[in-house]
């Protein structure tokens, strides 16, 4: 299986990368710069710049994209539209590290995370800007998409405890009454995903176990 995860570098990315390389997958990295990842197979492209020839060679991108100064929220929208209309009409399935904000927090799917009334107002316009994203994604059935929201405590330099729990749309708490996951248990998640690929054209998350 060949995958190319977008935007390597990043702190997720470069994870996604190191769990897909030790499962003996056929990884490329595509990042801007220099490659900071155990990928051996490099693209050094702007994700704006990538094209439907530089991807159709692969089964899987996942798009590791991430904006957290307010100038730059909009490109969650446009960096993700990009990638799904060059890869529009392709078997090519695109996975998305999404984020925890847009989880629903009720049973009728009208409250999100982000609407609680303990959200952090800092990062409500990172929350708005990815769920904005999220919603188009709904509308492309011209892609093959699975979008991966963590947990709502997303910890870069968490440990890697090997087990997560799958869920769906609502935020989900473990059995200790939390809503956490490690960027390294998120890749593991995410990887499984790429393998088994049950989740096509649907938001799924993941919590620590």
């Amino acid at each position: 299986m060949k995958v190319a995860v977008v935007c390597a570098n990043g702190k997720a990315g470069i994870l996604i990368v190191k769990e897909a390389v030790e499962r003996g997958l056929d990884v490329t990295a595509i990042v801007r710069g220099e490659n900071n990842t155990v990928a051996e197979n490099v693209i050094k492209k702007d994700l704006f710049a990538l094209t439907t020839e530089d991807l159709e060679q692969f089964d899987v991108v996942v798009d590791a994209f991430g904006a957290w100064t307010e100038d730059a929220l909009a490109q969650h929208s446009t960096s993700l539209k990009h990638l799904c209309d060059i890869l529009s009409g392709k078997e090519t399935r695109l996975l998305v590290v999404g984020g925890a904000g847009s989880l629903y927090v009720n049973p009728e799917h009208t409250l999100c995370v982000a609407d609680g009334p303990d959200f952090p107002d800092i990062f409500k316009p990172l929350a708005a800007a990815m769920a904005k994203a999220l919603e188009e994604l709904r509308g492309r059935d011209d892609v093959n998409w699975t979008y991966i929201s963590p947990a709502g405590d997303f910890q870069a330099d968490g440990e890697r405890t090997g087990e997560y729990i799958l869920a769906g749309e609502e935020l989900t708490l473990n059995d200790k009454g939390e809503s956490i996951i490690s960027y390294a248990d998120y890749a593991i998640a995410m990887v499984d995903e790429i393998v088994e690929g049950n989740h096509i054209k649907e938001r799924i998350s993941v919590v620590r176990k």
